[in-house]
């Protein structure tokens, strides 16, 4: 105890010289940190900046960004709004063979309508997926299912992924082959905003999908 008051007194005796000191030569600064403050406070600054960034990856954050996401695409519910905002079929509605054992079905993901320009800026848009999904409907119609992000692999190697984006919290699948013809080994990421999918909103095949015969 005695300790602690005479250092109190010392730190007293050194601030009133200080102050006195300033007051003799007229100058007013701020007593200068140590290396060792500075070091911590920019550590402090650090970690609150990365803990900022990290709010966007709470389940809270994750929803809010898929609601809004969902809100800026569902016009396209409207295949004609997707088709004059530069949407087009290409591919066949797609869906998977039954499993080996041949006792389900694998699943389905639909038509995919690919917007060109979208694709070729190689963005990551939340509000703008380069491709929709879409289930035909016997009366010629479309029901949307999906939206999906793409990004070709940098160096085109399955064995690397340094590249890897994310999006709603979610790494991207791949790096995977293409699945046509010219098509780039690549990165992709469904997520099921507008069809139910029992195997996860983030699964690129839906039980629940069935394509039309023919």
């Amino acid at each position: 105890m005695k300790r602690v008051a005479l250092t109190a007194l010392v730190l007293a005796a050194l601030l009133v010289a200080a102050v006195g000191a300033s007051t003799a030569t007229g100058a007013r600064h701020k007593p200068k940190q140590s290396k060792q403050v500075v070091t911590l406070k920019k550590q402090v600054a650090k970690l609150k900046k990365e803990n900022a960034g990290l709010q966007q990856y709470t389940p809270a954050a994750i929803k809010v960004q898929l609601a809004k996401a969902k809100a800026a695409l569902d016009k396209y519910q409207d295949v004609k709004v997707a088709e004059a905002d530069g949407y087009a079929p290409a591919s066949p509605c797609e869906s998977t063979p039954t499993d080996p054992d041949q006792t389900s079905y694998g699943g389905g993901m639909g038509v995919h309508f690919v917007n060109g320009a979208i694709m070729q800026s190689g963005a990551i848009d939340p509000t703008k997926p380069p491709i929709l999904t879409y289930l035909p409907k016997a009366d010629g119609t479309y029901e949307l299912l999906a939206a999906e992000w793409f990004k070709p692999d940098a160096d085109q190697n399955a064995a690397t992924d340094g590249d890897r984006p994310t999006l709603f919290g979610r790494a991207f699948d791949g790096p995977m082959a293409g699945h046509a013809p010219g098509m780039p080994m690549h990165f992709d990421l469904h997520v099921w905003l507008w069809k139910h999918n029992p195997t996860g909103l983030f699964s690129s095949w839906n039980p629940d999908v069935t394509c039309p015969a023919g």
